[in-house]
């Protein structure tokens, strides 16, 4: 019987100088990273605390930027439409088929300047047959008045008889008359032919074309196929702003007010005006007055229709303050004094920036900016002591 016997000399353990260095190292690996891990976390959560949590000043901002002195120290603005007072839309007094236009948008007219043409063949006509029928007459007139005349020499003499003159007499009577009947004739046949003509009623510009050549047009428009109005004129001296005025502020309102008038279209354009007019009536579905603000002077950029802004000054600063340029401003509680120099403070990473500025003039609420800041800047609204440089600010 065989013995089998295992060989226990591959289980000794291998003591070698570099298998034990390396244990070594791994036992203070580990404490390190621990140690790095806690610091990186310290320092995450130092930097969410001060951002986050630690005090902040509120601060609310304003964008610097470009206004009259008008419009800083207006004690009322409304809105409104540049409206021309003359105008009118020009339609024909007959009914008949265009066959001349003369104008287009934009034209300028004269007063009784013929516009457009309806068609005339017929009225024409009743004209010549008029003057016919006027001719006719007055050649039988000559044969009744020299009747009339010899009936009466007779009669006078006793040598006819009354019944011969009176039948002349009556003839001539009749004849007169057929005159002034054919003259009136005449005359409506006239003031026909004059209704075909389409005429401006006064000088002005065109501003719409409102039918063409082969339309119907007619007084009233009386069907869909036909045209009222064949053009739109306006005097363009005659425009004015109708603006809206609240009930409550129209005791601010007063007439011949200054009055600055900027439109839409061309806002950095001011024009100077004055209230021509308060219109003695309320419209109680937008509880406002109607106020009638004419120019003092315009240019061709103004046309009717257009949208403007009206800024009633006061009526001291009035003649002062209009027709200024427009000045850099910010609000006055957005600046302050300090060591003798002048700053405003932006916000940079979340804290206030001292900048330092050149003020001007002070115009209500606001300050006019020199240097140091230009337009649509953005700046701390309202500057406290708690305000300085570099201070933590939380913007609103």
């Amino acid at each position: 019987m065989e013995n089998n016997q295992t060989d226990l000399s591959s289980l000794k353990i291998d003591r070698k100088p570099g298998k034990q260095t390396s244990g070594k190292k791994k036992k203070y690996i580990i404490p390190i990273i621990i140690f790095f891990g806690f610091v990186v976390i310290f320092a995450l959560g130092f930097l969410l605390w001060t951002n986050f949590f630690s005090d902040k000043i509120d601060v609310n901002l304003v964008t610097a930027f470009k206004k009259t002195q008008a419009e800083t120290s207006a004690i009322l603005t409304a809105s409104g439409y540049v409206v021309a007072q003359r105008k009118a839309s020009v339609a024909s007094k007959a009914t008949g088929r265009l066959i001349y236009l003369g104008v287009v948008e934009g034209d300028k007219v004269k007063k009784n300047q013929i516009l457009a043409r309806i068609e005339d063949d017929d009225v024409k006509a009743l004209l010549q047959q008029a003057k016919a029928n006027l001719s006719l007459n007055k050649a039988k007139l000559l044969d009744a008045k020299s009747k009339y005349l010899r009936q009466k020499k007779l009669y006078e003499k006793k040598l006819g008889t009354e019944a011969d003159f009176q039948f002349t007499d009556a003839n001539y009577k009749t004849v007169l008359a057929s005159i002034e009947v054919a003259k009136a004739q005449v005359k409506k046949a006239k003031v026909d032919l004059e209704n075909t003509y389409i005429r401006a009623p006064f000088d002005g510009t065109v501003l719409t074309k409102n039918a063409d050549i082969g339309e119907i047009v007619s007084p009233l428009g009386a069907s869909a196929t036909s045209r009222s109005a064949v053009v739109t004129i306006a005097d363009m001296s005659s425009l004015q702003v109708e603006a809206d005025v609240s009930e409550s502020n129209i005791e601010r309102i007063k007439p011949n007010q200054d009055c600055e008038i900027s439109l839409d279209a061309y806002s950095e354009i001011r024009y100077p005006g004055y209230v021509s007019k308060i219109v003695p009536t309320a419209d109680r579905s937008k509880a406002t007055v109607m106020v009638k603000v004419a120019f003092k002077k315009y240019d061709s950029k103004v046309l009717p229709e257009m949208s403007a802004k009206v800024l009633f000054l006061d009526l001291k600063l009035g003649k002062k303050v209009i027709q200024q340029k427009p000045m850099l401003v910010i609000p006055k509680t957005s600046v302050v004094s300090r060591k003798g120099s002048v700053f405003v403070f932006k916000v940079l990473n979340n804290k206030a920036v001292e900048v330092e500025v050149k003020t001007g003039k002070k115009s209500g609420n606001y300050i006019e900016i020199l240097s140091g800041l230009k337009e649509d800047d953005k700046v701390i609204k309202k500057v406290t002591d708690k305000i300085k440089n570099g201070v933590k600010v939380k913007v609103l």
